[in-house]
């Protein structure tokens, strides 16, 4: 009976499909196989790669649902766990793999191809927030923006940005002042963060925000903010679905936060903007006049201050090339990019030449030694070039805690690395924070030791083996400009205070961030010198 039933039902069913119906049908069953096929010849070069147990369509992710002081602790041991020999190891974010990597054979297999220059998955997340600037852009776009943005971090451009930094540096100088009777220790993360919102804006843009003076400042609650949505959003696997996402409350915070950052950009580029239109009216030289251009930079005729802004801007002019949103996403970028890595590197120098007495002193003769014993003035390009033990210290302090403490790439071309082949689609992701800890390349690796930046002690170790600033074709643009910087501060805060840091660095939790952050801060304690 029942036989007699399909058989009479199914013919009838399957002729009351529309030939659209069936295209439809036939279409889905197809993409259903491809990808269920493609997935399978994944799947099997990735599992054969070491790695944890994986659950059907939840892959790791399970793993990551733990508290933020936990989070960067379990990511990087999950690395340590599996793969020690081939300095890699694999795990499954749900259906997406990933390969985390902390070899520096295996991390050039990757950062040095001309083809592999997509940026990870993650990195979606911040595009509302920067848009497609030249951190989170596709090849195409990054090789335009590349090319045209390079020849604003000349050095000899670079050279005139002292002036801001040293300014900015002992306005940090002043402000310390009201921690010297401070015996329990204070955050100077929150000192460097500040400071250095200060030197990017003013270097960059144009227009001090004195965000150090007012520290309470709307613009920085929002980067604060929304950086602590955006790692929310990495951890919680459901959350990186813009569907999901728009169903919560984080996600009001999240389009408060935006707004305040892109008006505060906005309205820079407006006014910098009225600026240049004058200057075109007036007919005056492209660097200006005192009457026409209100700050200090540009009164002293140092236009090249303003280069990356200027460049933007013209290349902008009658919308040819860069529209209003091209140039909001590229400042925002460079803020982002120029703020909370060197604020996070500025930190860290200071807490850690507060935990070794002789390297600080060491940093402060030859300091003083290069300025003639000068205190009140301000150290000169060359000077700040001269300054090769502080150098040593800042890549030292950078190798044991780079700002960004993991690279991330999605592969558009399989790469074969130790016997493994990493098919295209995967997201290949370099731990920085393990790959500067390999004891092949830097002996006793926990131990703060500038001096093996030495020339002597540095010549022959594999170019991919330091890397806080990634390498290979997309390699930060601003590295020297950040370079700068910390120089600038590091040597007006040494040559004024003795730095003790409060908390021995086994004590410190580090915890998973957009940067390199530690719970409670860093905090230490200064005293004037004599």
């Amino acid at each position: 009976m029942s036989s007699i039933l399909w058989s009479d039902l199914v013919p009838n069913a399957l002729q009351l499909l529309s030939p659209t119906a069936w295209i439809v049908m036939l279409t889905v069953a197809a993409s259903t196989v491809i990808f269920y096929r493609q997935r399978a010849e994944v799947a099997k070069h990735i599992n054969r790669i070491p790695g944890p147990p994986a659950l059907p369509l939840l892959g790791n992710s399970l793993q990551w649902l733990v508290d933020r002081d936990e989070m960067f602790s379990t990511i990087n041991g999950a690395r340590l766990l599996y793969g020690r020999r081939q300095g890699f190891n694999r795990v499954w974010a749900g259906l997406k793999p990933y390969i985390l990597i902390s070899k520096a054979t295996a991390a050039e297999r990757i950062l040095s191809s001309s083809k592999n220059i997509e940026k990870g998955r993650d990195y979606d997340l911040l595009k509302p927030w920067i848009g497609t600037g030249l951190l989170t852009s596709h090849a195409a776009k990054w090789h335009q923006r590349r090319k045209m943005l390079t020849p604003t971090f000349h050095f000899k451009i670079l050279a005139n940005f002292v002036e801001v930094m040293n300014k900015q540096s002992y306005v940090l100088v002043r402000q310390l002042e009201k921690q010297l009777n401070n015996t329990e220790g204070f955050d100077c993360t929150i000192y460097a963060t500040l400071t250095s919102l200060d030197i990017i804006c003013e270097t960059a843009m144009g227009y001090p925000i004195h965000a150090l003076e007012k520290s309470d400042s709307e613009y920085v609650k929002a980067h604060e903010k929304i950086s602590e949505i955006i790692l929310e959003r990495l951890q919680k696997f459901w959350l990186r679905s813009d569907f999901i996402f728009r169903f919560t409350k984080a996600y009001t915070e999240h389009e408060h936060c935006l707004k305040i950052l892109h008006d505060f950009a906005y309205s820079m580029i407006q006014k910098r903007r009225e600026m240049y239109r004058q200057r075109k009216q007036s007919m005056l030289p492209e660097t200006g006049s005192a009457d026409n251009a209100p700050h200090s930079e540009e009164a002293h005729g140092q236009r090249k201050q303003l280069a990356f802004l200027d460049l933007l801007l013209e290349l902008s002019e009658d919308g040819q090339l860069l529209s209003d949103a091209d140039i909001r996403e590229e400042v925002d970028t460079f803020i982002l990019g120029g703020h909370d890595t060197t604020a996070t590197a500025l930190a860290w120098m200071l807490y850690l030449l507060g935990t070794d007495q002789t390297v600080q002193e060491r940093v402060f003769l030859e300091i003083d030694g290069i300025m003639g014993g000068d205190r009140e003035r301000h150290p000169t390009m060359a000077e700040l070039s001269e300054m090769r033990y502080l150098e040593c210290c800042i890549k030292e302090s950078l190798r044991l805690f780079p700002s960004i403490p993991i690279l991330s790439r999605t592969l558009t071309t399989g790469v074969d690395i130790e016997g493994h082949h990493i098919p295209s689609g995967t997201n290949a992701v370099i731990m920085l924070y393990q790959l500067h800890r390999d004891p092949q390349y830097f002996p006793n690796p926990e131990k703060f030791y500038p001096d093996r930046f030495l020339p002597e002690n540095s010549t022959n170790r594999h170019p991919y083996s330091y890397i806080p600033f990634s390498a290979g074709p997309r390699n930060c643009i601003g590295q020297k400009f950040g370079a700068l910087e910390e120089k600038a501060v590091i040597s007006a805060v040494v040559r004024n205070y003795r730095i003790e840091s409060v908390h021995r660095r086994e004590d410190l939790i580090l915890y998973g961030d957009l940067v390199m952050r530690t719970k409670g801060g860093l905090k230490i304690r200064i005293q004037r010198r004599i």
